[in-house]
């Protein structure tokens, strides 16, 4: 058995088409092919089920691919780890971003890379919480950052980031004689711009409401950041964001930043890493850095509690 063997069946079973997985793999369809039958020969069992076309993995497939991405995987800590002590840490490390941390994540990216740079960063940032996590226990990332909340980690290790807190935005002319807080029952009057229900960021949203008796009903709803400024900046919408964002998303001129309370919704936002020993020393080394990086303390955000 070869690793070449199981990379061809890794990406077969990620492609889910002949002709692109030996694209992703720089080999032709008939060097993939016979391959793979080479390895279920080895195996004794049946992978893929063939027909004119890709038919999906069998059985057997479906359980098997799970050990041959764990053996890629450690063999890939393995070389990184001897990399490590010769030259210090290299390869690639790929982390899953939510969409609401698109905008801090590289406060922990950039120290990393100041630190190990010998190591390339790819970041994956339109994720779902769920999606990243699974990802993770394929070996298909390295990390991810995740909402804690509504999500199965069991297994991996959580790391703290920072909590979020949602605020609202608003031209001046709407908040005219309002203070620097504002209630959620006064926020949702106003003619509302929000994220769409698919998204977690906003589901947390509408699940803390609901727990007081209120409702979210957006006239426009959004899977865009910049869309949702855009709105505001008109001067007759308002949003509601997490807070962090504005570290990095300059506010539309003519519009105000109001906190919001009664009640106060917030989400803890956690790196995830797989638990697995000796594990990737990339990951390891994220870790580190998380660890390091006081994330709560630099958004001027409260720490979990």
């Amino acid at each position: 058995m070869l690793f070449r063997q199981l990379e061809y069946f890794v990406a077969l079973a990620r492609e889910r088409h002949f002709a692109r997985a030996a694209k992703s793999c720089y080999v032709s369809q008939p060097a993939l092919s016979e391959a793979l039958r080479k390895l279920e020969h080895e195996l004794g069992v049946p992978l893929v089920r063939r027909g004119h076309a890709f038919e999906g993995l069998t059985p057997e497939g479906e359980r098997l691919v799970l050990w041959a991405r764990r053996i890629l995987a450690d063999r890939d800590a393995l070389e990184h780890e001897v990399a490590a002590l010769q030259t210090g840490l290299t390869g690639e490390l790929r982390i899953g971003v939510i969409p609401a941390a698109s905008s801090t994540v590289a406060l922990l990216t950039d120290p990393f890379c100041v630190e190990h740079p010998l190591v390339r960063v790819r970041l994956e940032t339109k994720l779902r919480s769920l999606d990243i996590v699974e990802r993770i226990r394929r070996y298909e990332l390295d990390a991810g950052i995740v909402y804690a909340q509504g999500v199965d980690t069991n297994g991996l290790v959580r790391t703290p980031l920072y909590t979020e807190r949602h605020v609202l935005l608003a031209g001046t002319e709407l908040l005219a004689g309002r203070t620097a807080t504002i209630t959620w029952a006064e926020a949702l009057e106003m003619p509302m711009c929000l994220l769409h229900k698919e998204m977690r960021g906003r589901q947390l949203l509408d699940e803390a409401l609901a727990g007081h008796g209120l409702r979210a009903t957006p006239q426009i709803e959004t899977d865009s950041v910049v869309a949702l400024l855009a709105h505001v900046s008109t001067g007759r919408w308002a949003c509601v964001v997490p807070q962090p964002w504005l570290r990095t998303l300059p506010t539309p001129a003519g519009v105000r930043v109001l906190a919001l309370d009664d009640p106060v919704v917030s989400a803890e936002i956690v790196l995830v890493t797989a638990a697995g020993e000796p594990g990737s020393v990339l990951a390891k080394a994220l870790v580190t850095t998380a660890g390091a990086a006081d994330l709560d303390a630099v958004l001027g955000e409260p720490a979990p509690g």
